[in-house]
């Protein structure tokens, strides 16, 4: 392996240590959902707009192109707000976990907005890892449930968002493109948190709540080293890195989140063992089809 090889597997592992992190600054948070989330986006929006390069790009950027991004960039503001409203109904570990459920629902939603062929074997990845999640939702307080159905939304929505950049891949400078579809979450959090109450009771909070010294401190964290950080190392990454070690690299967050969560926040208290296997079990049915693959690849080679 070389020795640019190498560092980019480092990198590649760091950014998702970094997401795994994300769940855990959720908990420390004091902020709601709503607000976390909308300061996040903001202050990534704020930074990247200091940066002439994003401003030369948004010119060159086409109305169907301003549609499309923002399109995604809402998707993406209604995925966090639902992740981070699913670690503060439930909490870090079953949040993570019900994020691993994104591979699944991307198999069957991927080929119709990615307009490709619908594979079999993809919807059997999805219906694989229905008895773990029966287990996860066995696993916890009856009290956590919520946020495990509020958790499984923000996994769909992954799903749709993800499928929906790999059509738009490509096609504009990727810090342009996170500075709008950034700026657009930022836009819909704030248009929408007055209808919350009626479309999203369970995640409605007052928005403009400004956050203390602490909050203020761990939101910067979350934004900029959590952030924007990660997604600059990955960009770096991809140039040594096949997106197959990608994605399998990517499948470890829940993974990093959940031990993390153990360790820092002492969640397994929370939890039962149904919920711990349940958890493997999902884990093992999101990773047997890249390993599969890296099989067939060795034995073609």
């Amino acid at each position: 392996m070389t020795h640019e090889l190498r560092s980019a597997h480092l990198q590649i592992h760091l950014c998702v240590l970094l997401w795994g992190i994300t769940a855990i600054l959720g908990k420390l948070i004091s902020l709601d959902a709503l607000p976390l989330v909308w300061w996040r986006m903001l202050i990534v929006v704020v930074v990247l707009a200091l940066l002439p390069r994003v401003w030369r790009g948004l010119v060159r950027l086409d109305r169907k192109q301003v549609a499309g991004y923002s399109l995604i960039g809402a998707l993406v503001a209604l995925h966090w707000l639902t992740f981070y409203g699913a670690v503060k109904l439930a909490n870090a570990s079953v949040a993570a976990t019900c994020i691993a459920l994104a591979p699944a629902f991307t198999a069957i939603v991927e080929p119709w907005l990615a307009r490709r062929p619908f594979r079999p074997r993809e919807l059997a990845l999805g219906v694989a890892v229905l008895p773990g999640v029966a287990l996860v939702v066995g696993g916890v307080p009856d009290g956590m449930r919520l946020g495990v159905a509020v958790g499984a939304a923000s996994a769909l929505l992954v799903a749709l968002f993800g499928s929906l950049n790999k059509r738009m891949a490509g096609r504009a400078d990727p810090l342009t493109v996170t500075a709008l579809e950034l700026g657009a979450g930022t836009v819909l959090l704030t248009l929408i948190a007055p209808l919350l109450p009626l479309l999203m009771p369970a995640l409605a909070s007052e928005l403009w709540v400004i956050p203390d010294l602490r909050d203020t401190g761990l939101l910067l964290l979350l934004s900029i080293v959590c952030t924007l950080l990660p997604f600059a190392l990955c960009l770096v990454a991809l140039r040594q890195l096949s997106a197959y070690t990608m994605q399998l690299v990517t499948n470890l967050e829940p993974v990093y989140a959940i031990i993390l969560a153990m360790i820092l926040l002492g969640e397994q208290r929370e939890l039962t063992p149904a919920f711990y296997a349940g958890v493997a079990m999902i884990l093992a049915v999101v990773f047997y089809d890249p390993a599969r693959s890296a099989l067939q690849r060795l034995r073609q080679a």
